[in-house]
């Protein structure tokens, strides 16, 4: 692979990446690195004509380059083998000039993390007719400052399947898109964190629809027709101010078919299998009796249902704290990894279901997203009762480090990096693959590095070897209850704090689920017969287990520098200071 980080600040002209893909006919390139920002600022906040001289490229990757403001011309006609197409975490915006398309054999396109305002005709992702981009199937638009989508979107790109839209400014979403056939084969729609007030009823023409992300936005009403999506596995309503309050409390602790079931039977009131066979009279007066009931109920019962759905987090202060766990950063990771985070967490229930599944997935789409495939940042998670303080984070040659890595035996990092890049190689072969492999997505983040950063406990044992894998000592299982967390980064403390409110607010979401779910007895038998719940500690009481309502305790960690002076404290004042309005942060 063309994996090539820019280092240093070379002559404008000289693009050592790109004579190497022209001279070996490689079909991966990816362009990152500090090197890479004033090379590209001064080719004008575009990239390199040459480039678009490599129509042998399937996969291309540019990320990280605060002075990409927009691709350049001559993209679309001089690659048009591209299947993916990664731009994130640059400064595109406001909008494409010139739009990306036509590309005809495009799959995958992700601009997640831009400056993105609007993509009109002409400075978008390509024309309607013909279609653009015919064979997408992934866009990933998340992180940018879109306020609206371009109707033209299912014309442009009609083999989406999965669209991305996390983190925007919508408002709504645009009528073409639930058109009946507009996207017949759309599988997966992420648009939390927005401002969507609405969800037309027209959601259902979106025939192939299994996950529905539509949490932390302004929805006051989700409709009864979203149930008659034949495919739809999960949706995720949370963060949202829902009218009918039953159906507010079931979003934060039922399941999706649940959920689907009680829209399906046309909302409280219903009748449940009835179906939605009422004409629009009845439909009608079925809406003004709940508006009725809401107004009679009272702001009490509001009050009531609201604190019975909210997420608890109650904040220990090391000053509060008998045995505060510290971490040491030492100068070695300065040109290596030099950012950290950590914070402790008491009180997860692991143990009832599949809670422990459902964290470890979590943790991996958290790697997937905000993370950017680990390119951003790195989440490590450890059973704190294996985790020996003071911890030293620090950085070592590869021949000198050694760990014991999530089920392999003790090995030293240089061999371990080796056996993975072997691994990941023979699996692109065997599913041949001509885009970059999961596994080649952050190994690449140690190429050329002297050293390598790990986190090192009491006894001298590596815990963690980010951004590659953590140590076995510290593994977590279904008796874990108590976490030590930590993020590692190159790019900036404050993305390891983002990230880290993101992990700790899963992590409550999680864990009111599985108390929730106990106490509904929506477990099957052999997990309830497994259960037998955390040990009760500080967060815990049988009281609070009872109404859901158990608080997560966050304690603080410190990170100090070589001469003990405190870099950072996790969580401060201002940490998990713009969690979702369902949250309550008790500190």
């Amino acid at each position: 692979m063309a994996a090539a980080a820019a280092a240093g600040a070379p002559a404008p002209e000289a693009w050592p990446e790109l004579e190497l893909a022209e001279r070996e006919r490689r079909r991966e390139l990816l362009l990152t690195g500090p090197g890479l920002e004033q090379r590209v600022r001064e080719a004008g906040g575009r990239l390199p004509p040459r480039l678009f001289t490599l129509p042998l490229l399937h996969y291309l990757e540019v990320s990280g380059c605060g002075s990409l403001r927009e691709p350049g011309p001559g993209l679309a006609q001089g690659l048009p083998q591209l299947h993916s197409l990664v731009l994130r975490r640059n400064a595109l915006g406001p909008g494409l000039s010139p739009e990306l398309g036509p590309l005809p054999a495009l799959r995958v396109l992700d601009l997640s993390g831009n400056a993105l305002e609007a993509l009109p005709p002409g400075q978008g992702l390509g024309p309607a007719e013909p279609p653009g981009l015919p064979q997408l199937q992934s866009l990933n638009l998340s992180g940018n400052r879109l306020r609206e989508l371009p109707a033209d979107l299912p014309r442009c790109a009609p083999r989406l399947q999965t669209l991305n839209l996390t983190g925007n400014r919508l408002d709504s979403f645009p009528a073409a898109l639930f058109r009946p056939g507009a996207l017949p084969l759309l599988s997966e729609l992420a648009a939390a964190d927005n401002c969507l007030r609405e969800l037309s009823p027209d959601v259902a023409h979106l025939t192939s629809l299994k996950t529905l992300d539509l949490s932390n936005n302004q929805l006051s009403e989700v409709p009864a027709e979203l149930a008659d999506c034949p495919k739809l596995k999960e949706v995720n309503f949370r963060g949202n101010k829902l009218t009918d309050r039953r159906l507010e409390k079931m979003v934060h602790g039922c399941q999706t078919k649940s959920i689907l079931e009680y829209l399906r039977s046309g909302g409280r009131g219903g009748g449940r299998g009835k179906g939605r066979t009422d004409g629009p009279e009845k439909e009608e007066a079925r809406r003004r009796r709940r508006e009725r009931r809401r107004r009679e109920s009272g702001e009490g019962e509001e009050e009531e249902v609201g604190s019975t759905s909210r997420l608890l987090l109650r904040v220990l202060h090391v000053s509060e704290n008998p045995t505060p766990l510290t971490v040491h950063v030492n100068a070695a990771v300065k040109d290596v990894r030099p950012f950290i985070v950590g914070a402790v967490v008491r009180g997860m229930d692991l143990q009832a279901g599949n809670a422990l599944r459902r964290f470890l997935t979590s943790q991996t789409k958290l790697h997937e997203d905000i993370c950017e495939k680990r390119t951003a940042a790195t989440i490590a998670t450890h059973d704190l009762r294996a985790v020996r303080g003071p911890l030293v984070y620090t950085a070592r040659p590869p021949q000198d480090l050694k760990i014991v890595p999530l089920g392999r035996k003790e090995v030293k990092a240089k061999d371990l990096v080796r056996q993975l890049q072997l691994e990941a190689e023979e699996h692109r072969k065997q599913k041949k693959r001509q885009n970059v492999s999961g596994l080649h997505r952050y190994l690449h983040l140690l190429d050329g590095k002297e050293n390598y950063p790990c986190l090192v406990d009491a006894d001298g044992d590596v815990i963690s070897f980010p951004p590659i894998t953590n140590s076995e000592k510290t593994k977590i299982k279904k008796t874990t209850s108590d976490l030590f967390l930590e993020v590692t980064s190159a790019t900036s403390l404050q993305t390891c704090k983002e990230i880290m409110d993101a992990l700790v607010l899963k992590m409550a979401e999680i864990n009111k689920y599985t108390l929730e779910s106990k106490e509904d007895g929506s477990l099957s038998d052999p997990e309830a017969d497994a259960v037998s719940g955390p040990p009760l500690g500080p967060s815990t009481s049988p009281s609070a287990e009872k109404d859901g309502s158990a608080p997560l305790v966050v304690e603080q960690v410190r990170v100090l520098d070589e001469d003990g002076h405190l870099r950072v404290v996790y969580p401060s004042k201002t940490d998990l200071g713009c969690a979702a309005p369902h949250v309550t942060v008790i500190r």
